[in-house]
């Protein structure tokens, strides 16, 4: 496909790229932060590093999205879901992409300045899993856990942020988090463990093979734990952060019997209401520390 000649459809393209249309992984990756925050301040954290905080996951997302489509412009053609992405298309290309990638790190690396230097030392793991992450399904059937390490690392952000220690509460809390996402991811990825299999894409879906349900139910399990640990640590757990956890209990049998004949477009919606289980442990925190 031709290059986009005008603005608005290098504009749109560039839009699509970073997923701004697909707000998920930015819910994903925005309600851990706003937990590890909330619990880090002991209660509401100043405006200035909310919005910090906020802007940084939308700059690193979008980041993410690019890097990862620069990373998989040659297979993601072979994708039914993915085949019109604009790397795909050709529409833009891949300096484009890596140029936006830098472009939002750079943006990223500016909101750094708000914040205090333990936050820009720990900024560094941020960027490192961020630009590996895409490589790894290449050489790894564990990108999903180098996912998880990456989507965590706002925990630990947040946490010097507000100037408190990298302490037992933001480990367990960063271990609940992995263990989630590589629950959902694998979720995600059993969508395209077909065409993975035929392009050598390797990922947890295929490595787990037929105990992935099993193993998904195991994780939430481990998320659930580990979380509610960290809220009991920190004198937060009783009585809404419970209260939540009971609810993502449920949620997550749910997506149990939703996910367990392995239908990829039920796995699909399913691994979409993820970003309720992070929004009612949130309003679990939030209303144990009012």
């Amino acid at each position: 496909m031709t290059k986009a000649t005008t603005w608005t459809q290098r504009f749109t393209a560039y839009y699509y790229l970073c997923r701004f249309d697909k707000p998920i992984g930015t819910e994903l990756v925005l309600w851990p932060t706003l937990w590890a925050l909330w619990v880090a301040a002991s209660g509401m954290p100043d405006l200035k590093t909310l919005i910090v905080m906020i802007l940084g996951v939308i700059f690193m997302r979008a980041a993410g999205c690019a890097i990862n489509d620069f990373a998989d412009r040659k297979v993601d053609g072979h994708v039914a879901r993915t085949k019109n992405r604009p790397l795909a298309t050709g529409i833009i290309s891949a300096k484009e992409a890596v140029a936006v990638f830098i472009v939002l790190i750079a943006a990223s690396a500016c909101l750094l300045f708000f914040l205090p230097i333990q936050t820009f030392y720990c900024s560094f793991g941020a960027l490192f899993l961020a630009f590996i992450y895409p490589f790894m399904k290449r050489y790894t059937h564990l990108p999903q856990v180098v996912l998880g390490a990456a989507f965590s690392w706002s925990i630990p952000m947040a946490f010097t942020a507000m100037g408190r220690p990298l302490d037992l509460t933001c480990w367990l809390l960063y271990a609940g988090n992995l263990a989630w996402t590589v629950a959902y991811d694998t979720q995600y990825a059993i969508t395209d463990r077909e065409y993975d299999l035929k392009i050598g894409v390797k990922s947890t879906a295929i490595l787990f093979g037929r105990f992935d349900i099993y193993i998904i139910l195991l994780l939430q399990i481990a998320s659930i734990v580990c979380i509610g640990t960290a809220l009991f640590i920190d004198d937060i757990l009783h009585p809404y952060g419970t209260i939540a956890l009971f609810c993502v209990a449920l949620d997550f049998i749910y997506q149990w019997t939703q996910t367990k004949d392995r239908h990829p477009q039920r796995c699909f919606t399913t691994f979409l209401h993820n970003r309720w289980v992070g929004m009612i442990i949130f309003i679990g925190i939030f209303f144990s520390l009012l």
